[in-house]
């Protein structure tokens, strides 16, 4: 007599692995820094979403909360059995960025492209003081 002992996880991934119960998605979007003199460029790639599912705001801290929400319903009706299938899609993710102290919070902006959330972080432009200058000898 030769047991299976496999048996176990095929009897899970049979209940758990179908069209009824989906694999959870548990991937966080990627997420791009860069810096160039002018400012700092966050990209975070969203493929599918709209600009209504984002809210980019500075907390109370001074840090860059990016969130992100869609929910989504399909619906497929077959009109001979009178059967309804329903199919929730529902993503969320929230990322902190704490930002540098040469940015410039209060022109911020944010833009969504392509399935690409771009947030563009201006820095301060500091001004340089002329040093140099003739002293009066006294």
């Amino acid at each position: 007599m030769m047991r299976n002992s496999a048996w176990l996880p095929t009897v899970f991934n049979d209940i758990f692995d179908n069209d009824f119960i989906p694999k959870a998605n548990c991937t966080a979007p990627a997420i791009n820094v860069k810096e160039s003199d002018k400012g700092y460029t966050v990209e975070l790639a969203a493929p599918g979403m709209k600009k209504e599912d984002f809210n980019v705001h500075i907390n109370d801290d001074g840090n860059l909360i990016i969130k992100m929400e869609q929910k989504q319903e399909q619906k497929e009706e077959d009109k001979n059995t009178r059967y309804l299938r329903r199919e929730f899609s529902y993503s969320k993710f929230e990322q902190t960025l704490i930002l540098p102290d040469d940015v410039k919070k209060d022109a911020i902006s944010a833009k969504v492209e392509h399935g690409v959330l771009t947030v563009e972080l201006p820095k301060l432009v500091e001004e340089k003081v002329k040093v140099s200058r003739q002293i009066e000898i006294g």
